[in-house]
């Protein structure tokens, strides 16, 4: 889920409380910054902050900045270019641009937007809200994404895959492991948030809903039931599909549903060996090399987070959102 939910949460909960608090986020950057577009912290009513603009110098003046603006009730955009000012400490020296829109919302905001926005997040549905800064004696709105997470299948309930489980939830995926041994996909070994499906392997994979959000891991516990899980997704839509093995049984593999009409473009779209080359050798090394594999597939096609600004103008009274 979206890290921004907790802290959307924290101030929506602050609001209600009338409990003013200053949303901080970051809504574009230039070059190379330690946050990206849509990363956020709130600045809450007593000083103490929530979630992350990156940490070091920039963080703290951020904190300080949007604390005052929250006494004011003032909203607005800052600038800060990463030089010497806000690295020399920490030798965190990036050279980049941040700009961080600071809104403060009190018990009077409307927050139905944030409220509509995170909920729809739990569902795992696309979801957005608003933010309205003033700068430079104009007020601008930005749309901030919350990033759905991606849906993670895992075909074996084996030791990789309990492993590889592991990893995923912490690296914000919806985990579902399938497996025919109602003894391997059990609850006790797995951590709380991963779906298990128990069934015909091949079967419950050809019958689920696989998109473009959906990444594919097989790691079952032999060659026939690999070919059967790969053979039911190979020609479906997925941001990735990866077969573990060495190259020889990947090559069989591959061959065989090559024969079988499955296609050259499908067939080089499977990561096979699996996961990144990092001389992987015990099964919490191996669980590491296709983690990371999958950060890298799915940082690659991220998402804008963060559209804007739209420059809302009054015209005779009914408000008007031009491009900015």
């Amino acid at each position: 889920m979206s890290e921004l939910i907790p802290t959307l949460k924290t101030l929506i909960a602050d609001a209600e409380a009338d409990r003013p608090a200053a949303l901080c986020t970051v809504v574009q950057t230039r070059g190379s910054t330690p946050q990206t577009a849509g990363a956020a912290m709130l600045v809450r009513a007593d000083g103490s902050t929530l979630g992350t603009l990156g940490g070091g110098c920039v963080e703290a003046e951020v904190r300080t900045t949007a604390f005052q603006m929250l006494q004011q009730n003032r909203s607005g955009l800052l600038d800060y270019l990463l030089d010497h000012d806000y690295g020399w400490d920490d030798g965190l020296i990036c050279g980049g641009r941040m700009f961080i829109g600071v809104t403060p919302v009190a018990a009077g905001s409307d927050l139905q937007p944030i409220r509509d926005a995170v909920a729809q997040a739990e569902r795992r549905e696309p979801s957005s809200f608003p933010i309205t800064v003033e700068h430079e004696g104009k007020t601008q709105q930005y749309r901030v994404h919350l990033e759905v997470p991606p849906t993670l299948l895992i075909a074996g309930a084996g030791h990789v895959g309990q492993a590889l489980a592991r990893l995923a939830v912490d690296l914000d995926f919806h985990v579902v492991v399938i497996d025919d041994r109602a003894d391997q996909a059990s609850t006790g070994r797995f951590p709380t948030g991963v779906e298990l499906k128990v069934g015909d392997i091949a079967q419950m994979l050809g019958e689920y809903p696989l998109d473009a959000g959906c990444y594919v891991v097989i790691v079952t516990r032999g060659h026939q039931h690999d070919h059967q899980a790969l053979q039911a997704v190979v020609r479906r839509p997925a941001s990735y599909v990866g077969l573990i093995g060495s190259k020889r049984k990947s090559k069989m593999i591959l061959r065989d549903l090559a024969d079988e009409g499955v296609t050259q473009e499908q067939i080089d779209n499977v990561h096979t060996p699996i996961g990144l080359s990092i001389g992987a050798v015990t099964v919490a090394e191996i669980a590491t090399s296709i983690a990371a594999e999958l950060v890298q597939v799915r940082r690659s096609n991220t998402p804008k987070l963060v559209e804007g600004p739209f420059e809302v103008a009054d015209s005779g009274g009914d408000a008007a959102v031009t491009t900015g």
